[in-house]
Parts: structure tokens; sequence; C-alpha cells
């Protein structure tokens, strides 16, 4: 029993015309086989560094709960955290903690190149996946689906558009914190995709924020596929660079994509 996984970014066509870079950025960490944590960011595309801030947004996030898990704490301190399904209270205040945290990381890297914190502003979708139950947070747009054993594929949150067109909550917003959406889930996991908001709208039925069965199930079952990394990787830039994708969407697009194999 393991997690398959894989996270890719695709600049966007507007992007590309303009010479911008992707400004997108997703990643995981698997622990014991048995454990995922997966983060997606997409960079505010009117922060001058939003590309920076995503990625070590999702990297601060990352290296948080790798630090957690390689503490050298006692084990039943640890439970609570991985072993032991968190309550809703609990994972708030681990999403809290580790939120801020990159936030501080953010200021950090403003104060040392001398720009302002907002010009790293980006969205930000964290989870937490054992093979019995899922928790999960989201500042901002973009979305996380999910499938838990004999079940259909679960829209976790409704993205935040703010009050305004093309608006919404960034983790450099004073009310980040306070904005942040979180679920927890105790079934048994099977599939979960993390995305940022290029592909909501190929994704999810915008009507009543229904997943698209059709656009996910192919992809659970290449992740199922007993194909190498290689062939993984293609499979899917490929899939994020198609014509046909490009024809519905012009923005980045970025999947992390996780199977868990009970065989």
């Amino acid at each position: 029993m393991n997690w398959k996984a894989v996270a890719r970014s695709a600049i966007g066509t507007s992007h590309e015309n303009q010479g911008i870079v992707c400004q997108d950025y997703g990643n995981y960490r698997i622990f014991h086989d048995l454990i995922i944590v997966g983060a997606v960011a997409d960079g505010a595309g009117s922060a001058k560094y939003s590309d920076i801030g995503a990625k070590l947004a999702v990297e601060t996030v990352l290296k948080c709960f790798s630090d957690i898990n390689e503490s050298p704490q006692k084990e039943e301190e640890l439970e609570p955290g991985y072993s032991k399904r968190l309550s809703k209270e609990e994972a708030e205040k681990l999403f809290a903690t580790i939120v801020k945290k990159a936030i501080a990381k953010l200021h950090e890297q403003a104060a040392k190149e001398n720009y302002s914190v907002n010009d790293l502003a980006c969205t930000l979708l964290v989870f937490l996946a054992t093979p019995d139950w899922f928790a999960a947070m989201q500042i901002g747009d973009g979305f996380i689906v999910m499938r838990s054993q004999d079940s259909e594929y679960q829209l976790l949150f409704q993205p935040d558009k703010g009050e305004f067109a093309n608006e919404t909550t960034f983790i450099t917003s004073a009310n980040a914190v306070k904005e942040m959406q979180v679920k927890v889930i105790s079934e048994k996991q099977e599939f979960i995709c993390a995305s940022t908001d290029g592909l909501e709208k190929v994704a999810i039925r915008l009507s009543d924020w229904e997943p698209f069965s059709p656009f996910f199930k192919p992809l659970e079952e290449y992740l199922q596929e007993p194909v190498n990394g290689e062939e993984k990787d293609k499979y899917l830039m490929e899939f994020l660079n198609s014509e046909r994708l490009n024809s519905r969407t012009d923005d980045d697009k970025t999947l992390l994509l996780c199977f868990f194999d009970r065989e």
C-alpha cells in the first residue's frame, strides 16, 4: 500500500504571449508511504514576483510538515498530526500555524530583496492525507477535489472569488488566516486532485460547483497505470499543454494528483 503522486505546472497562453513566466507552483511530500502532504499556489497576476511567492509558500509549507515528521519528539506527541485523525479544531490550529510560517517567510524574502510583501502575493491550498482520513485548507481560489473509497468526486471548498470579478484572497492579505477554509473528512481515501484556478472552468461545473467527472476519471486512471515517472510526466505535460485545453483556458495551469494504491 502506498501513495502515487505527480505535480506539474504549465504556462498559460496569455502569459506566454505577454512574455510572463508561469506564476503557478505545486509540490508534495510522502512520509512512510502512508502519509502525503501536498500544496499548490497561484501567484497574483498583479504581483511583480508572484512566481517566487508561490514557490516559496509551497516549499515552506512542505518543509514545515517535514520538520514535524522528522522531529525528535516522542511518537505520542506527533500522533495528533499524522497517525490519529485530526478534529476540525486541531486541523485549523495546525494549518494556521503553518500558514503563518509561510507568511513570515514571504515577509523575510521581501525584506531581503527590498520590495513589498504584496509583490509575492499568491493563493494557497494545502492538504494532509492518510489512507483513512483527509484534512485540507484553502486561501483564495483554485480547487481541491477528492474521492473517498466507493464514493463520487467531491469538491471540498467553493473557490473564494471575492466581491468583484477576478478578485480573491491571497496569503499576503491582512485577513488571510481568518478567511482560510478548513475541512476534515473521515473516510478511506482513494484520489486527490489539487489545482489552481486555471483549470476551474474545465474541471468544475460552475452552475452548481459539482466536479466534472469526465475530467477527473482519466487522470485517476492514468495515475493507476504501472508506468515510470518519465512517462507519467510526459502524459501530464502533454495534457496541460494540449491545444484542446488551451482553447478553453489561457491561464497558468497546475495539477497535483494523488492516488492511494491499496494493493
